[in-house]
């Protein structure tokens, strides 16, 4: 990519969102673009920082054995009516419709109703079970309090999976499934999860689990026990049988050493049971030719939520002037490095578009900083903005061969020739 075509100027950094610097910065400079409350454009690097992660999820889930589908965003309502949810939807006000002579259409805010009505008509036989559905696409919730920017907005990326099994002990195996498959997605991604345990609330079914990070900016607050690494949400603790609960679904029989902490959520799962399956008709029939029910799990991570989460979690707070750009580690930056050649010199011009075809040939991210009457100190920090981790600078100590690399979160340099670079 080179930064004369994408337009970014230079932008001076001021009036930082203390609670939330790194999407603050994302703002500021453009790569972010506010169209609304709760609604957000992405520029090139975080969007592809985006397409990386859910790169990652699909690779992974793929591994644990789930299939990829693709669900209509747009929904008739019948099919919310079906289920009985849609006065709850539209009542509280989270559900957007829109009325056509066509009739009443909504902007799916999640894809229980989606996903049976799909499986209805493939999953017929105990033959077909049990199957692991997911997609990853766009949700509409008219939050009513936008916050953290992309942390909780109106429109939102997500990935959402559903199991189908022939009864409760393959979906108690699929929710494992999913499980490990989670905690393997959030560690290629760097994120610290800690898994809890969690109330199933407006979903219904048995049990769940939340995917949580701790982090100052979170909005939950859970009891966390250091020694073991085991948390719960404190709603929990709100149901009458809770002790009971917890020892019988968790093996949990001490919560006293357990203190409180402030953490995000960015993903949770559920076992849903016959719930969804009884509300819409959701039958296969089993070994003994009877119709029976399907046993349910909902899985899901909030993709533009982990991004942001990323984002707060690569900053880089210099000494002098505060937060002034990012890190993104290299198994997720979707550009390497970044080459700012000294633009008076003719010949470290032709050599830094040399260096940059080169790269693209080999199949390496490189950002090309050929913008004009912007000096190399301004590019620097725009480096740092764009969170790129390596730096190539072909300024007056380039000597045509060696170059000097440097990482820009550590400061650290090395040189190599120019054909070693990969």
């Amino acid at each position: 990519m080179k930064l004369s075509q994408t337009g970014m100027g230079t932008v001076k950094l001021n009036n930082i969102d203390e609670m939330y610097p790194g999407q603050s910065i994302l703002l500021q400079t453009g790569q972010l673009v506010q169209y609304g409350a709760g609604l957000f454009g992405y520029n090139t690097v975080p969007l592809l920082v985006r397409r990386k992660v859910e790169q990652i999820i699909t690779e992974t889930l793929n591994k644990y054995g789930c299939i990829e589908v693709l669900l209509p965003v747009l929904q008739p309502d019948t099919i919310w009516k079906n289920s009985g949810r849609y006065d709850h939807y539209v009542n509280d006000g989270t559900m957007l419709i829109t009325e056509s002579n066509k009739g009443t259409f909504c902007l799916a805010p999640t894809g229980e109703e989606a996903v049976v009505e799909f499986a209805r008509e493939k999953l017929k036989s105990y033959k077909n079970l049990p199957v692991t559905y997911y997609q990853i696409g766009e949700k509409f919730r008219n939050e009513i309090r936008t916050r953290g920017y992309l942390l909780r907005g109106k429109a939102f990326p997500m990935l959402d999976a559903y199991s189908f099994d022939k009864d409760e002990k393959g979906m108690e195996k699929s929710y494992e499934n999913a499980r490990n498959a989670f905690l393997e997605i959030f560690k290629k991604l760097g994120m610290d999860v800690i898994p809890i345990v969690a109330d199933n609330g407006a979903m219904g079914g048995k049990k769940s689990e939340e995917f949580m990070i701790i982090s100052d900016q979170g909005e939950d607050k859970i009891l966390y026990d250091e020694k073991t690494g085991i948390g719960l949400n404190t709603e929990i603790l709100e149901k009458e049988n809770y002790q009971e609960y917890l020892k019988e679904e968790y093996g949990i029989e001490d919560i006293s050493k357990f203190k409180e902490i402030r953490t995000m959520e960015l993903g949770h799962i559920f076992q849903l049971g016959t719930r969804y399956s009884e509300m819409m008709n959701g039958k296969f029939t089993n070994q003994d030719g009877i119709d029976s029910l399907y046993y349910m799990g909902c899985y899901g991570i909030g993709v533009s939520r982990t991004v942001a989460a990323m984002y707060e979690q690569y900053l880089i707070n210099d000494e002098k002037w505060g937060p002034c750009g990012f890190y993104i580690p290299e198994n997720i930056a979707p550009f390497k490095y970044q080459i700012i050649p000294k633009m008076e010199d003719k010949s470290k011009v032709e050599k830094a578009e040399e260096i940059y075809r080169m790269l693209k040939e080999k199949g390496i991210g490189v950002i090309l900083d050929d913008r004009e009457n912007i000096n190399i100190g301004a590019k620097i920090k725009d480096c740092k903005v764009l969170g790129t981790p390596n730096l190539i600078i072909l300024g007056d100590k380039f000597d045509g061969e060696n170059i000097e690399i440097e990482n820009t979160k550590t400061g650290e340099k090395k040189i190599v020739r120019i054909e070693e670079l990969s």
